[in-house]
């Protein structure tokens, strides 16, 4: 086996199926009628080979044990594969002597095929026949316990790609740092890797340990750096540990550590689970998608590595015998937009809560940034975290009053509280007094009036919010081809279950993509699917469609928000007018009773959601990173 960029098999990509029972052609025979026939033999020694036990055939002038070590030696460097052996023909060349031509058919890369000769002669008495072994049996070149020795060389995994053919995750330089054992002596290996696991960062112990069992002339590696990101501590210290050297290098890597991170997924060594549970795919030592897209895809990403094998004499010489090439893996292409998508990672880098941030362009669906804050802990709430909205979903409650006949200017009820069947509900408290009372359905949206909206759920029957949800592209699910929540809107079972749902509680769950997409099926003025893999086309579905003059009155209602509600704070932002809505929604944790905040807004071609886990009100918390994402999208 070969050093780094190679291994031994298996690294399989074909697996050929080998039949149990061998088949046998006799071509050329004249077997005596008082002879023994060399038939049994011929299939004892195809079916041993092809199991890897001689223990059944028999030899001339040998032992069994001895010829399985030679054939254990001489197929070692394959790895664990086995082969198919056949006979394919059987010349019986006089009374004592026949030959055997062997069909060998290995399962690497394609199927390596070739034919080999195992001379056969009878016993001095005639009676029985025997293999005379030889090393070419295995395979033609061989000869005095020359050795088969198969290197794999990994495929270039193929790239993720945004808009315009931007590498997402491509091959980016690197610099490895560890230490190799040429250049420093066992004694010395332990007390360099201790310095140099000092020095990066890892683990001293399991470092040490790794160098200690590693080969005279191996390289440890210890840690892999971006090339422009190797801090300047280690370049100015490494050269000074005896043994230590940096060797440049690639690696698929995404535009940054953070890059997408929950959503992309990573790539490493495949685990032991994966390969149990796909025996015919994964071996170990093998690279592979071990979550998110990476994973997903890692089929149509991974290739097909290639394969040589070579003939090894003592000397070490080496004779190629068979070679495939890799084939590098196709690419994915995503909507993600680097610009945008680093826009929105950087604002919620300071957010210590789980955060994210989510915008698509209403005209085609494409989601061009879905960023998770580092409060999310490596998950991803951007597309499939499950909250509820709060009232954000006030915009879907707008929407089935329109179709039941209310207008912005029709008048509601906005009373300081209000009871339904024992539970009381109030409004927010930082809600402005001047705005309870008989106010309109439209300053109702604007200061978001819990009250209101409650009163005003005896209008709707009970599937009215789930059709005005799933209008709005909310509640409908569709396989993207990535984790993506869609949100929760069923039938209220009671009526306090319906008045908590009017103002985004309940029963009612949203993602922070869930909200990007009302937003944005608000601002396209149709239904809205989310697009993220461009090879990936959701089935087509037809809820009520929303009218032009509904999604006209939607539109005034939320820019209502803006110019005289509690969006106000994106008043100023430059550029096409903005639409917006807040929203809280409390929820109970560790016994304390906390509260989501959220804020959803539409300008030009773009919809956008910020969403943090636990903050104060929607436009306090979750405002300012809109706002901030809003400026920047406009700025190039």
């Amino acid at each position: 086996m070969t050093a780094m960029g190679t291994r031994r098999l298996p690294l399989l990509v074909t697996t050929l199926a080998a039949p149990a029972a061998l088949t046998l052609a006799l071509t050329g025979c004249s077997s005596s009628d008082s002879g023994p026939d060399p038939q049994p033999t011929a299939t004892d020694l195809a079916q041993g080979l092809a199991s890897g036990d001689l223990s059944a055939v028999t030899f001339a002038g040998v032992a069994a044990d001895d010829v399985q070590k030679k054939y254990d030696a001489a197929v070692a460097g394959l790895g664990e594969v086995k082969p198919n052996v056949t006979v394919a023909s059987l010349s019986e060349d006089s009374d004592t002597s026949a030959t055997a031509t062997l069909s060998w058919t290995w399962p690497l890369g394609e199927g390596w095929t070739y034919t080999t000769k195992a001379p056969l002669k009878t016993t001095a008495d005639g009676d029985q026949w025997q293999v005379d072994w030889q090393d070419a049996v295995v395979e033609p070149s061989l000869r005095n316990g020359d050795t088969l020795d198969a290197t794999t060389v990994a495929a270039q995994r193929g790239d993720i790609l945004g808009p315009h053919g931007v590498g997402l995750v491509t091959e980016r330089p690197v610099v490895r740092f560890g230490v190799d054992r040429i250049k420093v002596g066992a004694a010395q290996a332990p007390e360099s890797a201790r310095r140099l696991a000092q020095l990066v960062g890892i683990d001293v112990a399991s470092y040490v340990k790794q160098v200690k069992a590693a080969g005279p002339k191996a390289f440890v590696q210890a840690i892999v750096f971006r090339k422009d990101e190797v801090p300047p501590a280690v370049t100015d210290a490494y050269t000074r540990i005896k043994g230590v050297d940096a060797i440049a290098g690639t690696l698929p890597l995404a535009v940054t550590k953070d890059f997408a991170a929950p959503i992309l997924g990573t790539v490493g060594p495949v685990t032991a689970e994966l390969i149990k549970d796909n025996p015919d795919v994964y071996r170990v030592g093998d690279v592979a998608g071990l979550s998110g897209l990476e994973a997903r895809y890692d089929e149509q990403l991974r290739g097909r590595p290639g394969v040589q094998v070579d003939a090894v004499a003592s000397d070490g010489k080496r004779t190629k015998l068979f070679v495939t090439k890799a084939e590098k893996g196709r690419p994915l292409h995503l909507t993600l937009e680097p610009r945008l998508q680093l826009l929105a990672e950087r604002i919620l880098s300071g957010v210590r809560p789980a955060s994210a941030i989510v915008a698509i362009k209403p005209s085609t669906g494409a989601i061009v940034a879905a960023a998770n804050g580092p409060g999310t802990q490596g998950y991803n709430d951007a597309t499939y975290g499950r909250f509820a909205p709060g009232s954000t979903f006030k915009t879907v409650g707008s929407l089935a009053l329109l179709k039941k006949g209310q207008r912005p200017s029709s008048p509601v009820d906005c009373p300081t509280s209000v009871n339904v069947n024992g539970k009381v509900f109030t409004n927010d408290s930082f809600y402005p007094p001047s705005a309870n009372g008989r106010i309109t359905l439209a300053t109702a949206l604007a200061n978001s009036c819990n009250t209101a909206f409650i009163n005003e759920r005896t209008r709707l029957g009970s599937p009215d919010l789930v059709d005005a949800a799933a209008t709005l592209g909310m509640g409908v699910d569709h396989d993207l081809g990535f984790p993506a929540y869609f949100g929760n809107v069923v039938p209220p079972a009671s009526e306090t279950e319906k008045a908590a749902d009017m103002i985004g509680q309940g029963q009612v769950l949203a993602s922070p993509m869930t909200m990007a997409t009302v937003m944005a099926s608000v601002v396209a003025g149709d239904t809205v699917v989310p697009q993220l893999i461009t090879s990936v086309e959701p089935a087509a579905t037809s809820p009520t469609p929303l009218s032009g003059a509904q999604a006209a009155t939607l539109r005034q209602m939320l820019r209502g928000v803006v110019t005289s509600g509690t969006g106000i704070g994106l008043a100023d932002v430059p550029g096409p007018p903005v639409i917006a809505k807040t929203g809280t929604a409390e929820f109970d944790r560790g016994g304390k009773r906390l509260t989501h905040a959220w804020m959803i807004a539409g300008q030009g071609d773009l919809a956008v959601c910020a969403f943090v886990d636990v903050g104060t009100t929607g436009a306090g918390t979750a405002g300012p990173l809109l706002e901030q994402f809003l400026r920047g999208a406009l700025a190039r």
